[in-house]
């Protein structure tokens, strides 16, 4: 059954029912993909624009009460105390120009406060063998850090279920921690940024909303719904020979 028989010298264009419907509804679903994914960048661009903003804002200082997460995360923060370095962990995994290392987590007993706040210190290099680890003796005394608020339980910490092995974690597991460190912990951990006597790497990478992925995604429906369009046109587009009725 055609939908259409529309001649042009000796092209004819001639659609049937159902190849038409399939097309169409194709065409629909994929059109629909790229829309979903075009509105999740735009999600995403906002947030990125809130990310940006947050690290251009004033510097907080966290002190004796806890702060909101949600309303800091991102911001800058300004913290005094002393580092409790005999509860330090390594988390495993962590590789930085290509080499496999560490980050070196420490929590930090804030100055005149009962709380304290997860801190991390920077990336440390695996060194020649695993059964050894690496030094990373921290400062003494009282001392100022300055770092990013970030999410514990982000992606950017947390990237899959492990199991610790005395101070190497294969994952920082927040709550755990938490629960046996035995002084509450602010709800966020602290990228420091400032530079302090330990031999650490701080290069800490911009955090990313995933803008890009989702303006891929969106191409590629966009363009398999074009493709769909044109191999719809092309196959219903036939010669017209003279001897057709």
């Amino acid at each position: 059954m055609h939908l259409l028989n529309l001649r042009l010298g000796k092209w004819r264009f001639a659609p049937t029912l159902w190849p038409t419907l399939a097309a169409l509804f194709f065409f629909v679903l994929t059109l629909w993909l790229g829309n979903w994914q075009s509105e999740r960048a735009d999600t995403k661009r906002a947030l990125q624009a809130r990310f940006d903003a947050a690290l251009e804002a004033a510097v907080i200082q966290a002190g004796g009460t806890l702060l909101d997460r949600d309303r800091v995360l991102y911001r800058r923060v300004e913290v005094e105390g002393t580092l409790d370095d005999a509860q330090t962990i390594l988390l495993d995994n962590r590789v930085y120009n290509g080499v496999a290392g560490y980050h070196v987590l420490t929590p930090l007993r804030i100055q005149g406060s009962q709380l304290a706040i997860l801190v991390n210190r920077g990336w440390v290099a695996t060194g020649r063998s695993r059964d050894r680890l690496p030094q990373t003796p921290a400062p003494q005394g009282v001392i100022k850090l300055v770092g990013v608020a970030t999410d514990p339980h982000s992606r950017y910490v947390e990237l899959a279920h492990g199991t610790s092995q005395g101070r190497v974690w294969q994952n920082l597991d927040f709550e755990r921690f938490a629960a046996n460190y035995g002084t509450s912990l602010q709800p966020v951990l602290l990228l420091q940024s400032n530079q302090t006597e330990d031999g650490l790497v701080r290069d800490w990478p911009r955090p990313d909303t995933g803008v890009g992925m989702h303006v891929s995604y969106a191409f590629q429906w966009y363009s398999l719904a074009t493709t769909l369009t044109v191999l719809w046109l092309v196959l219903n587009v036939k010669r017209h020979r003279d001897d057709d009725r």
